[in-house]
């Protein structure tokens, strides 16, 4: 299934510290690039969530941010003593510089690490951030696929488009074939001397071979084969086969379009490189 990059998720968790809370946002991007900002309590699992985080995602850029909030009433609540006293010590050094300086007790309990609740058990708040982490990732997967399965519903739009004119090119070919033989031949019969005709046969077999368009138009169908396989995949990363894919298609609208010694294919050559472009903007969404 089609994913997108782009996705928001949230999640609560309570706790016997406290309630735990996590959100995990994503655009695009061409790689994986994940920030955290986490709170103390939480900062030695850092390397853990990230591997966690990069289990289940393989491009987007990424913001985690989780909270702990302290129950309102806490009887294990308490003052940590040395982050007040080295507090105060920075404040005595500063207070010559900054006379006017003030601070109410409501800032300093607000500061990270002065109020502290209960202390947490390592191995069981770990638990609890990977239990909240996955709770998150679950529904941050479910966004994207939500997400993933409209971009897929656009692109087989524009796909089945492709098509269309694919099939509406070859049953012009026969028809250009048809009406460049007759152009030649009217030219060459204005001709003060006649031509070989043998050597005309060939001349005319070879440039005609020139303007063959056969073999891009198989490519394209080809192309459009593997698409839809792609968009009906399983649930791994497909955006950058994706990009590749596209390439050929931009490629084989090209060859046609520099094959073209007709409006309507030329026409045609224009209209496949504005479809290719619009798959193009989806799929920069896509992981």
């Amino acid at each position: 299934m089609i994913r997108s990059m782009t996705a928001f998720a949230a999640g609560e968790r309570s706790t016997e510290w406290g309630v735990l809370s996590g959100e995990l946002r994503a655009v695009n991007h061409r790689f994986l690039e994940l920030a955290l900002r986490l709170p103390d309590e939480l900062r030695a699992y850092e390397s853990l969530l990230r591997e966690r985080v990069a289990a289940r995602v393989s491009r987007g850029k990424l913001d985690l941010v989780m909270r702990l909030r302290a129950p309102q009433s806490d009887a294990g609540m308490h003052i940590d003593d040395a982050m007040v006293e080295e507090l105060a010590r920075l404040n005595l050094g500063l207070a010559s510089k900054f006379p006017g300086l003030r601070t109410s007790l409501t800032e300093l309990l607000q500061y990270p690490g002065v109020l502290r609740g209960r202390d947490a058990d390592a191995e069981a708040m770990q638990r609890e951030a990977l239990a909240l982490l996955d709770a998150v990732l679950d529904d941050f997967t479910d966004a994207r696929e939500r997400e993933g399965g409209k971009l897929a519903q656009v692109i087989g739009e524009r796909a089945e488009a492709i098509a269309k004119i694919a099939a509406e090119v070859r049953t012009l070919v026969p028809q250009i074939r048809a009406g460049q033989r007759s152009k030649l031949e009217a030219r060459l019969a204005d001709l003060s001397q006649p031509a070989d005709p043998g050597r005309l046969e060939q001349e005319l077999v070879i440039w005609l071979q020139k303007l063959d368009v056969d073999e891009e138009l198989d490519r394209l169908d080809s192309h459009l084969v593997e698409l839809r396989r792609i968009l009906k995949g399983g649930r791994e990363p497909v955006g950058r086969r994706l990009d590749f894919l596209l390439q050929e298609f931009n490629r084989e609208a090209n060859t046609l379009g520099s094959k073209s010694v007709d409006a309507r294919t030329s026409n045609a050559a224009v209209e496949l490189k504005v479809l290719i472009d619009q798959i193009r903007e989806q799929i920069q969404n896509i992981e």
